[in-house]
């Protein structure tokens, strides 16, 4: 069974910064794309960042030079460094991987979700 557990989620005030975490766990097999969604309340959920196995990224034009997604693929975590967090970055940001299971196809995965408020 393979799970996606995040961390690090709080409250902030704007201007501040939070880093998110999340490790995959279970009989992994190869582990492709990483990424970070965020859904607020009334909204669409919306990709923020994304990070290929080779390191490649992309990033939702809101978060471009704010955020920072990393993986580590020797212990399966991806992170995502938020900096310069203002109102409109609260939401419940949940962790996505495209993986195998040993022995499985590929498959999404997300975690169950972690609340960042950003508030003064």
């Amino acid at each position: 069974q393979v799970q996606l557990v995040e961390s690090g989620g709080g409250l902030v005030q704007p201007g501040g910064s939070l880093r998110l975490s999340c490790v995959a766990s279970g009989s992994i097999g190869n582990i492709y794309t990483m990424a970070w969604y965020r859904q607020a309340p009334g909204k669409l959920r919306e990709l923020v960042a994304a990070i290929a196995g080779s390191g490649s990224t992309n990033y939702a034009d809101s978060v471009k030079g704010r955020f920072t997604i990393a993986r580590d693929n020797a212990k399966n975590t991806v992170s995502l460094q938020m900096n310069s967090l203002n109102p409109e970055d609260t939401a419940v940001y949940k962790c996505n991987a495209m993986l195998t299971a040993i022995y499985g196809p590929p498959l999404n995965y997300w975690g169950q979700g972690t609340q960042v408020t950003v508030s003064s």
